[in-house]
């Protein structure tokens, strides 16, 4: 005769079955084997470390390892994660950033924190941060030649279409202005070496620029992430009226498409290969010295096959100069460009990254960016 535990396990593992509950409530991640009873949902074992930094909210078990009472059952079988998203998550903004479970830690904990401790998306009010049109406050930024984090003052303002910087707290004019319209954030704590670590980028005589900042409190540095979403999102509903917001929010924000080291040539195909870093955001592909250099080196575009654009292994049989021994080359309609990779495996990746971007027909818009584009050696 089964025990109420294993009776209690086979009723857990049945409402894992229901709709909502097959995949984490607050990632997305498939097949979630805990649960928060207090709650009542469920949650993939990464999340549910994250809840645990909420303990006075949420309580989290194991669905397979944790005795459960049937109390705490029937709680879970009233609740449910369908549940739990129409209670918490009634008015969240379009534009606010709704993690997956490939973020990273920072973005997919204030989602937690911003639902069950303070209720953001139930209590509007709360939601001025991001919400406002307007945000002013001071971000730790990395100096572009010493590498030293210093204090900044920073505004972003909808109004006047830009996010600016200032390099003294007194100082009337500002050292950098970041059109909204080319302004784009991703958070980066590997590269930028501190867990609220973001990257913003921006467009500067159609030349990209990198700024890195970050703040130690991390709602803070989520505030100023989708502030600048929401700026953006702003920004495109005028630039086109009568879009619909699932075609404007992939546009607010993008991760890069891949990043990491490559050798190079230069245009002529005989200077020696030289190790730089790589940055594929959408149809740009930049290179620097180092991850985190403020301006490019270089900026190649990389259309589509109908345009002439093509994506081959290997190098010419006359290429020499290189160290590593997995060739890759880019054929546009103004050059070939010749990159090594160290293994076979990162060679596989970035050939899959360029193979999307040239299979994929180019919009109208790409068009112009491709005849304002300067490729440079």
């Amino acid at each position: 005769m089964a025990t109420d535990q294993e009776k209690n396990k086979q009723l857990l593992l049945k409402l894992l079955e229901r709709p909502g509950n097959g995949s984490c409530v607050d990632c997305g991640a498939a097949d979630p084997e805990w649960a928060s009873y207090t709650l009542g949902v469920f949650v993939c074992q990464s999340c549910s470390g994250l809840h645990r930094n909420i303990s006075q909210i949420s309580k989290v078990k194991s669905v397979l390892l944790d005795p459960w009472s049937d109390a705490e059952v029937e709680f879970m079988a009233s609740n449910g994660n369908d549940a739990a998203k129409a209670k918490y998550e009634q008015k969240v903004p379009v534009f606010y950033y709704r993690p997956t479970h490939t973020d990273c830690q920072l973005l997919r904990e204030q989602w937690i924190r911003a639902r069950y401790e303070r209720k953001e998306f139930v209590c509007v009010e709360r939601q001025e941060p991001y919400s406002a049109g307007y945000r002013e406050g001071f971000l730790w930024k990395r100096g572009r030649d010493n590498g030293q984090f210093l204090s900044r003052k920073c505004i972003l303002s909808e109004r006047d279409g830009v996010l600016k910087y200032f390099n003294k707290h007194d100082a009337r004019e500002p050292k950098a202005l970041m059109k909204i319209h080319t302004l784009n954030a991703s958070f980066q704590p590997g590269k930028i070496g501190q867990p609220h670590g973001l990257q913003v980028t921006y467009l500067k005589d159609n030349s990209t620029r990198n700024i890195f900042v970050y703040h130690k409190d991390g709602k803070e540095m989520v505030d100023w992430f989708n502030a600048i979403r929401a700026a953006r999102f702003h920004y495109l509903q005028v630039a086109f009226p009568g879009a619909h917001h699932a075609d404007l929010v992939p546009k607010l924000t993008r991760n890069y498409i891949k990043e990491g080291y490559m050798e190079k040539t230069g245009p002529k195909h005989t200077e020696g290969f030289k190790k730089r870093w790589f940055t594929m955001d959408d149809r740009r592909l930049m290179y620097f010295k180092g991850p985190l250099d403020a301006y490019a080196r270089g900026e190649v575009f990389i259309g589509s096959k109908e345009n002439s654009y093509t994506v081959l292994p290997g190098l010419p049989p006359s290429t020499q100069g290189y160290h590593w021994q997995f060739g890759i080359t880019i054929v546009t309609p103004d050059r070939n460009f010749l990159f090594t990779c160290e293994t076979e495996e990162e060679q596989q990746d970035w050939m899959a990254a360029f193979q999307g971007l040239v299979n994929r027909p180019m919009l109208p818009q790409e068009y112009a960016v491709e005849a304002n584009f300067k490729h440079k050696p």
